[in-house]
């Protein structure tokens, strides 16, 4: 997981510009379109559309946004039909990445990828050609500050959590994907509030990149991260504290 963390440390510490926020609000609203499509609008029984909306409600999306999404995705209103489509492919240095989009153009995105990586110094790969180098989890991070750690250990273990950690001023929760729900309000329920809760790809093992190939695998992974019908972006690289460059 060091290569993902460090990564979500990067973006947080960009500037968010108008752009980059329209950005993912558009990201998140097929999100949510897509979960209400294939599961339903009602969140409470929906736990990828109950996701989506936290998701939207902590980037502070308006709520009727939210619901319109809702309501394209249920078929009230009249809305895009968006295909869930995943690439596979290498960054140099030989990283490991899954590219998961949301596109009502196939032929278009597989385009855009394909010439990201080609342009960047990656390659594309066929289908399973890495996914089996990754694990679906559940990831919920908690504010360490204030708080007892054997405490929030007991708690995360008692919520039903696979695996805990500090990382840093937080604590880091693992889970499985059918229980992840249960632990978040499990957790909730003891007064412990995610400060973010996610369902990702995490890697079994990680690739070691140090000096010009740092700047190299960060190029690729943001060029694909700024296309619009990308939602994530999961690569097994680590990458040392010391060698990510200044926000």
């Amino acid at each position: 997981m060091a290569g993902h963390s460090k990564w979500k440390t990067i973006k947080h510490a960009k500037a968010a510009t108008d752009k980059k926020r329209g950005v993912l609000f558009t990201k998140i609203i097929r999100e949510i379109t897509v979960a209400a499509k294939t599961g339903g609008g009602d969140p409470g029984g929906n736990p990828r559309l109950r996701l989506a909306i936290e998701t939207a409600r902590g980037v502070s999306m308006p709520k009727e946004n939210i619901e319109r999404a809702v309501k394209k995705g249920t078929g009230e209103l009249e809305g895009v039909d968006y295909q869930e489509v995943a690439y596979e492919g290498y960054a140099p240095g030989g990283v490991a990445v899954i590219v998961d989009a949301l596109t009502d153009n196939p032929t278009r995105t597989v385009a855009e990828v394909r010439h990201a990586f080609s342009k960047n110094g990656g390659s594309m790969g066929a289908m399973n050609s890495v996914a089996w180098m990754f694990e679906r989890k559940g990831i919920i991070t908690l504010d360490a500050a204030g708080r007892d750690e054997d405490t929030v250990l007991e708690s995360s273990l008692e919520a039903g959590a696979e695996d805990f950690r500090r990382e840093d001023d937080q604590f880091v929760v693992t889970t499985s994907v059918p229980d992840f729900h249960a632990v978040q309000q499990g957790l909730e329920a003891k007064g412990l509030k995610a400060l973010e809760a996610e369902l990702t790809m995490v890697p079994k093992n990680t690739v070691k990149v140090e000096g010009d190939a740092v700047k190299d695998v960060l190029k690729l992974i943001e060029a694909l991260e700024d296309l619009d019908d990308v939602q994530k972006v999961w690569a097994n690289f680590d990458i040392d504290e010391a060698d990510l460059p200044d926000a």
